[in-house]
């Protein structure tokens, strides 16, 4: 049986990875850290995840190699961190990173620590075995830090000392007294956004792209607010249906099995990075869904529901929570279960659907990727039309059965590796997307997914009034993080929209109360990433910028807006308001980095249109179907049963009446109770856009 080292009693798929390594590795605990100060041996931290290309590469070349252990291991403590379980760490070194090298980081990230105060003093991403594209040698790498650490002491605590600062300075500076929100940053930040669209290929920014999900939502919101004066910003419209047209066209998508990857290595989104992620595709399923509401494109509900039908197959344990990842590699390469040769498409179509694929997905022209072809749609459904004298309902039939049959041929691959973690906070994320998704297609099975998936998170990590923020092999650990309280109330916010439970309203209310306990700053606003009860590291971070996930802090005002006014509760209000306030100066250093915040600050400067039906739930089903049927982003609706009992705070007003009675409340005040159908529809349309 093969040696294993420490990291074999982890429930994380990626340090498991990782456990039969000649390395010595310690997961991170106070067993390494207490060895580390104990041997004074610096610290070698590798950071990574289970779905990301280059850890393979880095593991196969550097750490599975008994040369390169040897040195690391006589000259280092080694630890190993999943960055999905501890984003907390991986946020800190991140940035460390990025003040050490001056550019930013990613995964691998390889940092060098001091063992007195983990404070790093070397670092870098990934490095090779033998020095190549520009990269030193990783041994010539390790001698180099062991011998640096052991001449240089002095220099090295005067670093780190500069270091230690510089973190201190990086949460955003308060903003002191007297400063009045206003609506400038949202003008500011739909500008910046317009002069980084890429007009020909849609998204911002050049490759490698990534889809942004949060400049989606704000521009939609900034759009839907301009329509509603009669002056609507078409370009703002467009910069989202042109981005989420070239994403489902291009082969950032899987055109047959559904789901997102990661990001494309390409401008024209055509080869991605080929690892699926939870979190990307639950918030663009939340794009998709609202974009569907305004456009009624019958390509933004096909992507819909692939991807959702994706999720349900593939992401969902048995228990119910969903996993986090699927690997971009299998049987040692990237994206080899998703390219095609001609002859393997060949053999399981017939000749008019080959035809029909090859002219569509661009199996007529070159390969596109190391000799082979990943699909993207290359011509339309009527140009391929044309080119084969058919008519286009016939070109849609052949590619509906030869998807079907791609796909059953592809499920007989060797599948890539998935990350069965479940990670609350990503979970909050799909949750939202699939309850969205339902409420907008009508389709229960989407949100019969998304209850399961809650429910999981409530029976499992949920403990003694706080949550848990990772779980595997029937383990729950890790004190949850800012991201998993504020991803999880907006989830089940949106949940409660489609179907109404009062002990998921009592969740809700519970975990706002842990994150204004535990999380909030009370002196300068907003809140931290860890609670005020977590492990003791070198910085505390207080997240303001939206990366691949939203801002916590961002999402955290726009669940205590919603909250608070849905509840009449005014310390939720207020946590709000102390947040955009004290966050205030990032925002106005870089609107369009913080647009998770921007949609908070709308919804506080423009409270929220609440709907509150009450009835059966027959009866309340066609009043819930017309609250929905259009984009409208600052309504929100909720259907309680009428043998609901207990509401929590205004709630508690708004009693039965009849079959069904309506209470609309705008701008801080409450219209009379309307009971006719008719009635509440001639009040929407007011708050409606159309395009």
């Amino acid at each position: 049986m093969a040696q294993v080292n420490r990291l074999s009693h982890e429930t994380s798929p990626y340090l498991q990875q990782h456990a039969q390594n000649p390395v010595d590795w310690y997961p991170w605990g106070n067993e390494a850290l207490d060895k580390a100060r104990r041997k004074d041996k610096p610290i070698l931290l590798s950071i990574g995840y289970s779905a990301c290309h280059w850890c393979h590469v880095m593991a196969h070349e550097s750490f599975e190699d008994p040369d390169t252990a040897r040195l690391m291991n006589e000259s280092f403590v080694n630890i190993k961190v999943d960055r999905e379980e501890r984003p907390d760490l991986d946020k800190i070194y991140q940035l460390a990173h990025q003040l050490l090298a001056q550019r930013g980081g990613g995964w691998p990230l390889t940092m060098f620590l001091t063992p007195h105060n983990q404070v790093p003093f070397f670092g870098g991403t990934y490095f090779p075995n033998v020095s190549r594209y520009g990269l030193p040698d990783f041994k010539d790498i390790l001698r180099r830090v062991a011998a640096f650490y052991r001449e240089n002491r002095d220099e090295i605590d005067k670093q780190n000392q500069l270091m230690t600062e510089a973190l201190g300075r990086l949460n955003p500076e308060p903003a002191g007294d007297g400063i009045t929100l206003s609506t400038e940053p949202l003008d500011l930040s739909r500008n910046q956004l317009g002069q980084v669209f890429d007009r020909r290929h849609g998204g911002f920014g050049d490759a490698p792209k990534f889809p942004h999900p949060p400049h989606l939502a704000f521009l939609l919101r900034h759009w839907s607010a301009t329509a509603l004066t009669g002056a609507a910003d078409s370009a703002a419209l467009e910069m989202v249906t042109a981005t989420l047209d070239h994403m489902a066209d291009g082969g950032i998508y899987d055109h047959l099995g559904g789901g997102f990857c990661r990001y494309s290595v390409d401008p024209a989104w055509t080869i991605p990075h080929f690892e699926k992620m939870l979190y990307d595709n639950g918030q663009l399923l939340a794009n998709y869904t609202e974009a569907y509401r305004v456009t009624g494109r019958n390509q933004y509900g096909q992507v819909i529901d692939d991807t959702a039908r994706w999720v349900i197959r593939e992401m969902q344990s048995p228990q119910g929570g969903y996993y986090s990842t699927l690997d971009a590699d299998s049987e040692g390469h990237e994206g080899k279960f998703y390219v095609w040769s001609r002859e393997d498409a060949a053999a399981v179509l017939s000749a008019e659907e080959y035809q029909t694929v090859a002219k569509r997905y661009g199996l007529d022209q070159g390969p596109n990727f190391e000799g082979q072809w990943h699909l993207r749609v290359s011509k339309t459904v009527d140009q391929v039309a044309e080119e084969m004298g058919l008519v286009p309902q016939r070109i849609t039939a052949l590619l509906a059965s030869a998807r079907v049959k791609l796909f059953e041929a592809r499920e007989r691959r060797v599948r890539p590796g998935r990350d069965e973690k479940i990670l609350t906070a990503w979970n909050g994320l799909m949750i939202k997307g699939m309850a969205m998704a339902g409420r907008c297609l009508d389709r229960r099975d989407y949100i019969e997914s998304a209850q399961r998936a809650l429910a999981f998170i409530q029976t499992t990590m949920w403990r003694d009034g706080r949550l848990l923020a990772t779980y595997k092999d029937g383990t729950a650990r890790h004190a949850a993080y800012l991201d998993d309280y504020v991803f999880m109330i907006d989830a089940v916010l949106e949940l409660l929209q489609v179907r109404w439970h009062d002990g998921d309203m009592r969740f809700a209310v519970d975990m706002a109360e842990a994150l204004l306990h535990h999380f909030e700053d009370p002196d300068s606003g907003g809140f931290f990433f860890t609670a005020d009860d977590h492990e003791a590291l070198i910085q505390r971070p207080k997240p303001a910028g939206d990366d691949a996930l939203p801002a916590g802090n961002g999402v955290a005002a726009q669940v205590l807006v919603r909250l608070g006014h849905l509840l009449g509760e005014p310390r939720y209000l207020a946590a709000a308001e102390r947040t955009l306030t004290g966050l205030w100066s990032a925002i106005a250093q870089a609107p369009y980095a913080h647009n998770s915040l921007l949609l908070a600050l709308d919804e506080a400067l423009t409270p929220p249109e609440l709907i509150i039906l009450r009835g059966t739930e027959a009866a309340m089903m066609p009043w819930r179907a017309r609250c929905d049927a259009r984009y409208a982003p600052r309504r929100w609706a909720f259907p309680i049963p009428e043998s609901a009992r207990d509401l929590p705070g205004h709630l508690a007003h708004c009693a039965p009446r009849g079959d069904v009675v309506a209470y609309v409340c705008r701008d801080l005040s409450c219209s009379p109770p309307v009971t006719d159908l008719s009635e509440l529809a001639a009040m929407l349309e007011q708050s409606e856009p159309s395009p």
